[in-house]
């Protein structure tokens, strides 16, 4: 083996190889695979097509035809950037791009999809471009990945998919849940037309909020909490951060929030236009920006958790698409459009059934909620250890 070497024999090539110890090595990922793009644009998908269709979206499209039949991770190369892995005939969009292994023997393709995962925020970073940003191929190909032996890689994965399907097991309980609430709903609501139907500002008062950096007086300023646009997602506040702001004893009470107002953000993607949730229990003097609606309803009339699943439904989101401004993908709402909501308005008795069901579900939602977000640190601490 020695002579061999000195012959030149069994040469190794050190420059694909970056050495972190004696023992380990990290390998450019272009070294180990083939990386080329899909050839299709995006208006090549058909409805009813029999195989998947990889685009720059998270969910994959459907086409009738196929141009690659292989194991591969997909990653997307423009907009929000994301990662998949597939085994199969497929086909994909001109920015997809499609990373097969050329070493079976130094990579096992899952290992390489998980680690993907985590990498795609270092991608995001290194994105360029104007509205849209998007990768290179370069970007890609000389990212550098860590090879332990593909038994431990093996094993790796094993853990790893173990993890991800008890983390998938309580997405699929949470959207059960989410999707019974919305089927009582629409079973309960949407099918009847002869209910009452009012402006939202006849049974409603409507606010906007504080604007951070407005002029006040230094001395007459307390610090309090208020709910910022990241806090108010589809359906539910978001308390991981709830920010602070400085305001007089008058904007306090002028904006204080009170349990079961509806918080309404004014603008984000189309799809989550006119986005609501119950606060419940806000914080002691708790108050909201500029870019949230306060909506305090009359309660004589329509109940919070009724108004709540109203804002979902067809009659709500079709009106909030067509009454918004949309710019470069964003939409908004103002105040006139948002109190010029055409809002149905159904016995107070049946609302409270629906309330009530709601609440209940809601209670089991919370269990659900609460073994999902120790699936997702479990996950997150095993994608850490392995690729962090």
């Amino acid at each position: 083996m020695i002579e061999n070497i000195r012959k030149g024999e069994n040469k190794l090539d050190f420059s694909k190889f970056v050495f972190v110890d004696q023992w380990k090595m990290k390998v450019r990922i272009g070294d180990l695979t083939k990386i080329r793009t899909g050839k299709l644009d995006a208006n090549a998908a058909s409805m009813d097509g029999q195989y998947p269709f990889f685009t720059c979206s998270k969910e994959p499209l459907r086409i009738s035809t196929y141009s690659y039949d292989c194991e591969c991770v997909l990653v997307a190369g423009n907009g929000d950037l994301n990662v998949k892995y597939y085994n199969g005939k497929f086909d994909a969009y001109q920015r997809t791009y499609i990373i097969e292994n050329n070493n079976v023997e130094k990579l096992y393709l899952p290992y390489l999809y998980y680690f993907l995962e985590t990498y795609i925020e270092e991608l995001r970073k290194q994105a360029i471009g104007g509205v849209i940003k998007y990768i290179k191929i370069c970007n890609l190909s000389d990212a550098v990945i860590e090879l332990p032996s593909i038994e431990k890689q093996k094993k790796i994965v094993k853990i790893l998919k173990s993890s991800k399907k008890c983390l998938d097991m309580r997405n699929t309980q949470m959207a059960f849940l989410d999707g019974l609430i919305k089927a009582r709903f629409v079973e309960m609501f949407e099918n009847e037309i002869e209910y009452n139907k009012v402006k939202l500002e006849e049974i409603a008062d409507i606010v906007s909020g504080i604007t951070k950096g407005r002029k006040t007086k230094c001395g007459e300023l307390r610090e309090v909490p208020y709910m910022a646009v990241s806090n108010v997602k589809d359906g539910y506040i978001d308390w991981t951060t709830v920010k602070t702001i400085l305001a007089t004893e008058d904007e306090i009470i002028q904006y204080k929030l009170l349990p079961d107002d509806v918080l309404m953000t004014e603008g984000g993607d189309p799809d989550k236009l006119g986005r609501g949730a119950i606060i419940s229990l806000p914080p002691k003097d708790c108050i909201h920006q500029n870019h949230i609606f306060r909506v305090r309803l009359d309660e004589t009339q329509i109940l919070p958790r009724y108004f709540a699943a109203y804002l979902q439904s067809s009659q709500a989101k079709t009106y909030f698409l067509r009454a918004a401004k949309q710019t470069t993908g964003i939409a908004s709402i103002n105040m006139g459009q948002l109190r010029g909501l055409p809002t149905i308005v159904p016995p107070i008795e049946l609302q409270l059934k629906y309330s009530l069901f709601s609440e209940q579900v809601d209670k089991s939602k919370v269990v659900v909620q609460k073994a999902l977000d120790e699936a997702q640190i479990l996950f997150d601490s095993l994608m850490q250890k392995y690729f962090g």
